[in-house]
């Protein structure tokens, strides 16, 4: 039998591994490129790097790209995941007045381009110009015909309404009220993934619905909504440039743009821009690199720990 089983077996496979030439054309095309953008970047007079470095070390570059960019970005993302969140939770809702409310928000901003969105939100001052109140609805109607009080809570002037959504404020308020529809759709994804299974374990636990989702259906949507939330938060960085529309002018492009046109250093200056998107960018990717490895443990892709060796027990007894 034991020589028979022998004769049966198959003798060596020289196996012979599948070559790829054109992968190593593709390698030299990209290695040409390269050292052609190189040569370009090293060799042509309008890259002038020591003017560039002189720009991004201006003051009003350095606190445009803290507070224009940083810090608008920063805020209005932090709007974004919050309404989207709460835009998601609505949009699910069995309450068709608020599942109709919350799609009407993100149908009309998601509609809207945020250049347009932007130009709006500084000019909204135009829309009131005896100034914004806040109160009941056709008090002077009242007024006049039962002779009640002024019922308005607040009044805003039309020149602080220009003051106020004309700066900063109105770029955070317009890129976070955008960015709180796309979160929406995001985050609804996030919570849709999650098995109905979960849903039903954590009312069987006695938990209630907002217990459940903070506690188990939250957490196991964020390893689909983490992704796309880290790539709107760079979208969001970028976007920032399109506070020209207000304008905002403690803006990092827009202080950029304003040395440009003093000295002609066109290349140059946009180079800086350039730069520190680069940097702010390639620091927020590996911040989302760090937090997608965190929330996918224990799914596709993941090491697996190696199952116990045969005759060992991992008991309360011990090894046997």
């Amino acid at each position: 039998m034991s020589t028979n089983s022998s004769e049966e077996r198959p003798g060596r496979i020289d196996a012979v591994e599948v070559r790829h030439p054109w992968r190593w054309v593709a390698l030299a095309v990209i290695a040409v490129l390269a050292l052609m953008l190189v040569h370009l970047l090293a060799t042509n007079e309008n890259f002038d790097w020591p003017f560039t470095l002189q720009v991004m070390n201006q003051n009003i570059v350095i606190r445009g790209f803290l507070v224009g960019t940083l810090f608008t970005t920063v805020v209005a993302m932090v709007i974004g995941i919050l309404g989207g969140v709460l835009l998601a939770v609505l949009r699910l809702s069995d309450n068709k007045v608020l599942s109709g409310v919350a799609w009407a928000f993100t149908w009309f901003y998601r509609a809207i381009p945020r250049y347009v969105l932007l130009s709006i939100t500084g000019g909204i001052g135009a829309l009131f110009a005896t100034g914004l109140s806040i109160g009941f609805p056709f008090d002077f109607l009242l007024t006049q015909w039962f002779g009640t009080p002024d019922l308005r809570l607040l009044t805003v002037s039309q020149t602080t309404l220009y003051a106020l959504f004309g700066g900063v404020f109105g770029g955070i308020v317009g890129l976070g009220l955008s960015e709180a529809a796309y979160m929406a759709e995001i985050a609804r994804a996030g919570l849709l993934s999650v098995d109905e299974g979960q849903h039903e374990a954590a009312a069987a636990l006695g938990m209630s619905k907002r217990l459940s989702m903070r506690r188990i259906v939250l957490p196991q949507a964020m390893r689909v909504i983490v992704p796309p939330t880290g790539n709107e938060v760079i979208a969001m960085l970028k976007d920032t440039s399109l506070l020209a529309a207000i304008p905002v002018q403690a803006e990092l492009f827009f202080r950029v743009g304003q040395i440009k046109n003093q000295t002609y250093q066109v290349m140059a200056g946009n180079m800086a821009a350039v730069l520190y998107y680069l940097i702010a960018t390639s620091i927020l990717m590996v911040g989302q690199y760090f937090l997608e490895r965190r929330f996918g443990r224990g799914y596709g892709g993941q090491p697996r720990r190696r199952p116990a060796a045969a005759g060992v027990s991992l008991g309360p007894g011990g090894a046997k």
